[in-house]
């Protein structure tokens, strides 16, 4: 297992669509265990492929409290069945836009149904924390970041702040 760099905002990899994952092989699972260990490395509870540079269509999520025993699972091919009507806001941060969180709403419960890491269709119902880590990281699979949920100024803000960051490096 690898620690992968993480691609940070304004990186515009982090706005491409990822593809289909055709099997799950050798090469699948190394990427699985990859991003497993960059994820508790940064340390995070969700990460997505797109995250470490890889348009494919996975994410590792553990959102094991500190101190509980870890509970990882990987989601390949995620696809949002169904949402619930109630709304749940919770205060969302990114390892793609580090220090940076906001408050965010989106459906309280909702069905994502993905392949596993032993190949076989399942299907997970979500509520409360588990349920807004998937829809974050499933947005990413789309090239979508948290911060398109807040208002265009805070976005804008946080865009100008990440931008010239970048560029304060080169």
């Amino acid at each position: 297992m690898t620690i992968k760099p993480l691609i940070i905002l304004p990186d515009p990899v982090l706005r491409q669509q990822s593809k289909l994952i055709e099997q799950v092989d050798a090469e699948v699972l190394r990427l699985a265990d990859d991003m497993l260990e960059t994820m508790y490395d940064a340390p995070g509870i969700g990460l997505a492929a797109i995250q470490i540079g890889v348009p494919r269509r996975m994410l590792v999520i553990d959102v094991a409290r500190e101190g509980e025993e870890k509970t990882p699972v990987v989601f390949i091919n995620p696809e949002i069945l169904k949402v619930s009507d109630d709304i749940s806001t919770y205060e969302e941060g990114c390892l793609s836009i580090p220090d940076y969180y906001a408050e965010v709403e989106r459906p309280a419960s909702l069905t994502v149904q993905y392949v596993g890491r032993d190949g076989k269709q399942q299907t997970v119902e979500a509520d409360g924390l588990l349920a807004t880590c998937l829809q974050h990281e499933i947005d990413h699979l789309n090239g979508v970041l948290f911060i398109d949920h807040i208002s265009r100024l805070k976005r804008d803000m946080v865009i100008k702040k990440f931008t010239k960051a970048a560029r304060a490096k080169i």
